[in-house]
């Protein structure tokens, strides 16, 4: 793919200066590019490295002096890292599936298929199932009985999606992904040691045996639109109605999704997040990596978690969280303070134990 500077600006809503015939074949770091790379310099710190490639043309920021840079070119969008989304999906090269059918795909009879559908080596569309027009599935993937896929939708290689889950268009499923397997629900014949604990918040003394009983998820899993799911996410079917993520909602590697969840839209889930059954997610929240989620909690709109925080109560809308157990971010940065000087506080305190008891024996 050749594209000239102009042809990009125009692309991406930008200005352009200098040389708008020259002509880019790719995107790089600024000490990586060469002539035929766009350099990434969108900030003066990145642009102190153009000096070890070979770039005729980058993209920089509002007032970047372009040639005094060394520059025979410059792209100038109003937004740096926003242009890299578009950029990016300029020259993105793909995974190289085939078109068509595979030879070695197994389809059910009764599955339908949209035009355009692609299927690759390996997969399996089971029974029922329905693939929305232009969707590519994967090699070795797997679609479920009666699971709906929607337009556009990119399901990667190694993704299993279980029976009955739904998937709007254009949505991403990287590889290895489980969407659609049982939820975590066993229950025991009499009150468990679990439900006491929970209740007493106490030892449970030496207990009795129990055995767990599995109770079957008959829910599904439904996802919004333009949703992306990361490789090996799990996202469990709900056990009576439908685990749910809305529209726009971005999951990371290693999430996992419990029983009932539902997710609004316009979420942004990091790397390693869990979240524990029947849990309620209001809409643009942003967890970082390794937060947690307790079971039958709520969290409301616009909610920032950052890493590692640990949710175990509900969480009004707008809260910034940080923490184990999670509190106010600035509340948290001030406890930590106050952690530090902890020792000194300890040392100074044993000094004035050790003044008071000389005074004492000297009165």
């Amino acid at each position: 793919m050749m594209y000239t500077i102009e042809t990009i600006a125009r692309s991406l809503g930008a200005k352009a200066l200098g040389d708008l015939s020259i002509e880019i074949d790719s995107v790089a770091e600024p000490q990586d590019a060469g002539p035929r790379a766009l350099a990434l310099a969108m900030k003066p710190a990145f642009a102190e490295k153009l000096a070890e490639g070979s770039a005729l043309a980058a993209v920089l920021w509002e007032g970047a002096d372009y040639e005094a840079l060394g520059l025979k070119a410059a792209i100038i969008p109003p937004r740096p890292r926003y242009a890299l989304s578009g950029l990016s999906r300029q020259f993105d090269q793909g995974e190289g599936f085939s078109e068509g059918i595979h030879p070695s795909a197994v389809i059910d009879p009764s599955a339908q298929l949209g035009e355009g559908v692609s299927v690759g080596p390996l997969a399996v569309i089971g029974a029922g199932a329905q693939i929305g027009a232009g969707s590519v599935v994967g090699p070795q993937a797997f679609i479920g009985t009666n699971a709906l896929v929607g337009e556009g939708c990119f399901i990667r290689e190694g993704v299993r999606i279980g029976a009955r889950t739904t998937l709007g268009a254009r949505v991403i499923v990287q590889p290895g992904a489980v969407i659609g397997g049982d939820g975590f629900s066993f229950v025991t014949p009499e009150e468990s040691a679990v439900e006491r604990t929970r209740a007493s918040l106490g030892d449970q003394g030496e207990g009795e045996s129990q055995h767990w009983e599995r109770i079957h998820s008959l829910g599904a899993v439904h996802i919004g639109d333009d949703c992306e799911i990361g490789a090996n996410a799990c996202i469990d079917r709900g056990t009576v109605r439908d685990t749910r993520i809305g529209a726009r909602t971005k999951l990371d590697n290693l999430v996992h999704i419990g029983h009932n969840v539902v997710i609004g839209t316009d979420c942004l889930i990091c790397g390693q997040v869990g979240m524990a059954g029947s849990s309620t997610i209001g809409n643009n929240c942003v967890f970082a990596g390794q937060v947690g989620l307790n079971d039958n909690i709520f969290v409301g709109d616009n909610v920032i978690a950052g890493g590692a925080t640990k949710i175990f109560t509900n969480v009004p809308k707008g809260r910034v969280l940080l923490g184990y157990p999670a509190v106010k971010m600035e509340t948290h940065v001030e406890t930590y303070k106050a952690m530090r000087r902890l020792p000194r506080l300890m040392k100074q305190v044993a000094e004035l134990q050790k003044a008071v008891f000389k005074n004492d024996k000297s009165d």
